[in-house]
């Protein structure tokens, strides 16, 4: 029914920049909160950014003033800018939104299943 599907991740040199999206589709009525989470090795998922319908956004104290998080809502995707990356930042990133579908008639979390970002030199 709904599927949240992630893209953009990589490779990249510690100070590097990458962009990551995510497009939902699926019978969807409409769509809440999206953000970025992360999970490192060995580590728990952790919050990096949200995103409001209406733009207001909400960062991670360890990301905050590197990344930027924006959504377009008619293309029903959350994006994340990623600029001066450092090596703590590997993990795999799993996109989220609050999404209300046809099948069921209340908001309902979503999952990606995720894009791997590595940070190396």
């Amino acid at each position: 029914q709904v599927q949240l599907v992630e893209s953009g991740g990589g490779l990249v040199q510690p100070g590097g920049s990458l962009r990551l999206s995510c497009a939902a589709s699926g019978s969807i009525i409409s769509i809440d909160t999206m953000g970025w989470y992360r999970q490192a090795p060995g580590k728990q998922r952790e919050l990096v950014a949200t995103i409001t319908t209406a733009g207001t956004p909400n960062y991670a104290d360890s990301v905050k003033g590197r990344f930027t998080i924006s959504r377009d809502n008619a293309k029903k995707s959350v994006y994340l800018q990623m600029n001066s990356l450092k090596p703590e930042d590997t993990a795999v990133y799993y996109c989220n939104a609050a999404i209300m579908s046809t099948m069921f008639l209340r908001y309902m979390d979503y999952w990606g299943k995720g894009t791997l970002v590595t940070v190396s030199s």
